[in-house]
């Protein structure tokens, strides 16, 4: 009898230990997944913060490049540590009067609270952001020093003299090559940035009368776009069309 009750005693003991033991082992389980999902966030988070940003597109400023409803990746490190290029689609916050309704790089707000909470989730791990309703994306055309004409005889624009052909852009036919003619010289620390489409675009060529002179400075740029991420039947690189820029001296 003795013996049948220490046998019965050590199963229900070994029984608890291994009710424990499990416990522990799906306590550990739990643990591990919430300590990989808060770091998972906080290096999205610290991405997104330093290294890249997600943006929408709600006007047709940059067709057929870029069309309403995509959105784009930016690298946040150029300009801060890589100079921009002549043909760089940028992203910058608004030098004065520029937007227009429209014209930002904001996505609507939905009226849904879930879809808003979802919005805000990706907005915290860097698939969307909060603060681009005061930004704009155009095509870096003159960097600092660069003499910028529009236009010459065949209706070209020319840098330094030495005249354009762009195959990205969208110019209605008889029309200039940019929304108004210009004749410029892009400051120190400044970026003179024209739309694709040319003939819908707020651009620098309209803002000249503005007290930015329609130059951007290089401290509001946000980054270089890189990447169209959504939807995904429009995924595919955004160049700078170095081989448009390759003959245009530097500026003397």
């Amino acid at each position: 009898m003795t013996h049948g009750t220490t046998n019965a005693t050590e199963t229900r003991a070994a029984a608890k230990a291994a009710e424990r033991t499990t416990g522990r082992t799906v306590w550990l389980f739990v643990r591990d997944i919430v300590v990989i999902f808060i770091v998972a966030l906080l290096v999205s988070f610290l991405i997104k913060t330093f290294l890249i940003r997600s943006f929408y597109i709600p006007s047709a400023s940059m067709e057929d490049t870029l069309m309403i409803n995509d959105r784009i990746i930016v690298n946040e490190l150029e300009p801060k540590l890589i100079p921009v290029h002549r043909g760089d689609i940028v992203v910058f916050t608004d030098p004065g009067g520029w937007l227009t309704p429209g014209e930002n790089v904001a996505a609507p707000v939905s009226k849904n609270p879930v879809a808003r909470g979802f919005s805000d989730f990706f907005t915290f791990i860097g698939l969307a952001t909060a603060d681009s309703d005061n930004h704009l994306v155009k095509r870096v055309i003159g960097l600092p020093g660069d003499h910028v004409v529009c236009c010459n005889a065949l209706n070209q624009i020319t840098i330094n003299g030495s005249p354009i052909k762009e195959p990205y852009t969208v110019v209605q036919p008889g029309s200039l090559p940019a929304g108004k003619t210009f004749n410029v010289t892009v400051p120190p620390g400044k970026l003179w940035v024209l739309g694709d489409n040319r003939n819908n675009s707020e651009d620098s060529s309209l803002h000249t009368d503005l007290p930015s002179g329609g130059f951007v400075p290089e401290k509001d740029v946000v980054g270089r776009a890189f990447v169209i991420s959504w939807p995904i039947s429009r995924w595919s690189w955004l160049s700078n069309f170095p081989d448009v820029f390759r003959g245009v001296e530097k500026s003397k």
